[in-house]
């Protein structure tokens, strides 16, 4: 994986994530959903490479990136397939993993903020309703530049509900863990999945939670446990999240980043 660009990187990382299976309750190469298919996720990461690379280069704002990754893919029917992911990728690329990542993060800007709040306007991304700083809310914009709040304080804010936040504030601690574990894993898509269930196992996936509530996303977890102990059958596990709806899409979102920071540590894909 030397001779790859970190842009070209992030696109492999996001399509060997969704290529991954059995990933229980999100789209795979053997599930689609009603409307969004594993076509529309390979596009995305196609279609998110002039951003990437921009991010690459350096000199623009985390904000702005995360927008225009936004706006590049955003433009067919499959809805939102990689807004967390950009959240991640964006920082990671632009500063050449987590630690320039991190400085990236604590220098972002009050404009920082308003583009990726016009960026979250962009997605059918879920939030939590009626909490203070609602991206359906136009008058949130205006409060943000009142706070003077960057980037990092919108991360920050939203960190307690949504664990790709939390990556901001945390030092990349899931992505870190999960790159460990992919190398812990093996090589190949056995160490992605491995990965994938391992982290849902970890912690209560804040998708989940904003789609059906913390017992949901708690029990989700409880199930990826036993499946890691050998006393619950994963297949059979996927079979019950992609019947009742439930996707895991903030773990998903992290392991790309992970796959990402792994395969620049030397991690093997192809095996």
């Amino acid at each position: 994986m030397q001779n790859l660009t970190r842009a070209q990187r992030a696109q492999l990382a996001m399509v060997l994530e969704v290529s991954a299976f059995p990933k229980p309750g999100n789209v795979d190469r053997c599930h689609d959903f009603p409307t969004t298919r594993l076509e529309h996720f390979l596009a995305s990461a196609i279609m998110a490479g002039p951003a990437l690379e921009a991010a690459e280069r350096g000199g623009r704002g985390l904000g702005s990136l995360i927008h225009e990754a936004v706006a590049l893919t955003g433009g067919y029917s499959g809805g939102n397939t990689h807004f967390g992911a950009f959240i991640l990728l964006m920082p990671l690329v632009a500063g050449d993993g987590i630690e320039g990542a991190m400085r990236l993060i604590g220098e972002t800007t009050v404009e920082d903020s308003i583009e990726f709040y016009r960026a979250f306007g962009k997605t059918s991304v879920r939030v939590i309703p009626g909490h203070e700083l609602d991206v359906n809310d136009p008058s949130s914009l205006q409060e943000i530049r009142d706070r003077g709040m960057t980037l990092y304080d919108l991360m920050l804010y939203s960190a307690p509900r949504d664990m790709v936040a939390r990556e901001w504030v945390s030092v990349f601690q899931m992505t870190r863990r999960g790159a460990d574990l992919l190398h812990a894993a093996g090589c190949g898509r056995e160490g992605i999945v491995q990965a994938f269930l391992s982290l849902l196992a970890l912690e209560p996936d804040t998708f989940i939670v904003k789609k059906h509530g913390p017992e949901v996303a708690g029990m989700t977890m409880r199930r990826a446990r036993e499946v890691l102990e050998g006393v619950r059958d994963l297949q059979e596990f996927d079979q019950e999240c992609i019947q009742k709806g439930i996707n895991p899409g903030s773990i998903a979102d992290i392991i790309v980043a992970s796959i990402y920071t792994a395969l620049g540590e030397g991690w093997e894909w192809d095996c």
